[in-house]
């Protein structure tokens, strides 16, 4: 779990608000303005580290102000984004013969660089119609071989805003790329934020996320991906529309049953702003596209605080798919969320099943942590 609690999403929006000064922290355009190397280390348009390199920049000084026009430049694989801080208010989206792609927060601090947007799954669309969960994400990834570094990826709907709309999944980032990698990033949203997905029920999508952040309420970390999560932080929201527990759920696994490797969170630490033991560690997704998905999450060596329900950590998502029957386990976790006081509420692994719950086995040939 990391040391220091990162700027969380409400930070920022009060950051962006103008409350910068109180935060330590002034609003994104204005950090970038003040840089006189908008690219730190990573060189710019005068001094590209390839020809495969291209620079975003709000202000002007780099090829293009927004990360679609350069994603939509960028045809073809191999091409990175270098992006200068500041605040990108838009919808992003990598499609997939953009395989192999690179992005970089220049200043190496993902609080600097936020791609953000605000569209959750009952939005209205200009033609007719709602964004649905998938179109309410801020970014989308179908790429393969997508890397990124030092970003926020946000979410700033916000359900008190919208009183009337009743589809409130508003996603972060949709990531469907085979051998996807996140490190020393941010997810912030509520619900549904970190939607860690493949393109296909038959395809099996591999992603890592490394030193990351991630916040939010209801099922904030889902999909059917085979993904690990190591030494990463993901923190519950306080919620005031609510006047019971459960207010949420981090994780909801849409495993499909022929894929032997599911969620796997590893030296990870879950804290919280709400009450005592009002967020469930998880529920099982099966979606009514794939009722034979078996959700498959191993929680392993990592601090769960006091807001996980230790009593009860899991609980259905359906009655006809209870999380029993589901592929559910934790190891050697510490923290008052991980006490058992019903070890059958609590599916531990053996020493020897845990063997083959490692980084190395659901990741198989691919060995991004030795990039990090």
């Amino acid at each position: 779990m990391p040391s220091h609690l990162p700027l969380s999403r409400r930070g920022f929006l009060l950051a962006s608000a103008g409350a910068g000064t109180a935060l330590g922290l002034a609003p994104g355009p204005a950090r970038a303005a003040a840089r006189p190397r908008p690219f730190g280390r990573y060189g710019s348009p005068a001094a590209r580290l390839t020809s495969n390199t291209l620079y975003v920049d709000q202000g002007g000084r780099g090829d293009f102000t927004t990360v679609q026009a350069a994603v939509t430049a960028a045809t073809g694989s191999g091409w990175t984004l270098v992006i200068a801080p500041g605040t990108y208010r838009e919808t992003v989206t990598v499609d997939v013969t953009r395989t192999e792609a690179t992005w970089i927060g220049a200043s190496e601090d993902p609080r600097d660089v936020v791609i953000v947007y605000d569209n959750a799954a009952g939005t209205p669309k200009p033609g007719g119609g709602t964004y649905g969960t998938t179109g309410s994400a801020t970014t989308t990834v179908q790429a393969d071989g997508f890397t990124a570094r030092w970003i926020t990826f946000a979410n700033d709907w916000l359900r008190a805003d919208h009183p009337d709309i009743t589809g409130t999944q508003a996603v972060a980032i949709k990531v469907q790329g085979d051998r996807s990698a996140f490190t020393h990033c941010r997810f912030l949203g509520h619900q549904d934020t970190l939607y860690a997905d493949s393109r296909a029920l038959t395809a099996f999508a591999r992603q890592y996320y490394a030193h990351c952040y991630v916040e939010g309420d209801v099922d904030f970390v889902f999909g059917r991906a085979t993904a690990v999560y190591e030494d990463c932080h993901f923190r519950t929201l306080n919620r005031t529309d609510l006047a019971a527990a459960p207010y949420g759920f981090v994780f909801a696994p849409s495993t499909a049953g022929a894929n032997p490797r599911g969620y796997l969170v590893t030296r990870s630490g879950v804290s919280s702003e709400a009450p005592d033991a009002y967020y469930k560690l998880a529920r099982p997704w099966v979606p009514s596209s794939d009722t034979t998905a078996r959700p498959m999450l191993t929680v392993r060596d990592t601090h769960l605080g006091a807001g996980i329900d230790a009593v009860a950590p899991y609980t259905n998502m359906s009655a006809t798919y209870p999380w029993q029957n589901q592929r559910f386990a934790e190891y050697r976790n510490t923290g008052p969320g991980a006490e058992i006081t019903v070890p059958d509420n609590r599916p531990q692994l053996t020493d020897e099943q845990a063997q083959a719950a490692t980084r190395g086995a659901h990741l198989g040939d691919w060995t991004p942590w030795k990039e990090c």
